[in-house]
């Protein structure tokens, strides 16, 4: 590999709205990363999704393929 052309990887602290923080690598020069959602807080994750129907797409889908 050549040397002084990839960039410098460092540590840095993720810091989450709802106040969870885990540390990750980067090539960015900050200290810390702020983000609004993490896999704490994410409706996927913690189980809270909605399935929001729009116009009976759902029903439809449903009626269409006998589910």
């Amino acid at each position: 590999m050549r040397s002084e052309i990839h960039p410098n990887y460092k540590k840095v602290t993720v810091q989450c709205a709802c106040g969870e923080t885990f540390v990750t690598g980067t090539t960015k020069d900050v200290d810390v990363i702020k983000v609004d959602i993490c896999s704490k807080c994410h409706p996927f994750f913690t189980g809270k999704q909605k399935l929001v129907d729009t116009g009976g797409r759902v029903d439809k889908f449903k009626k269409r393929y006998s589910l």
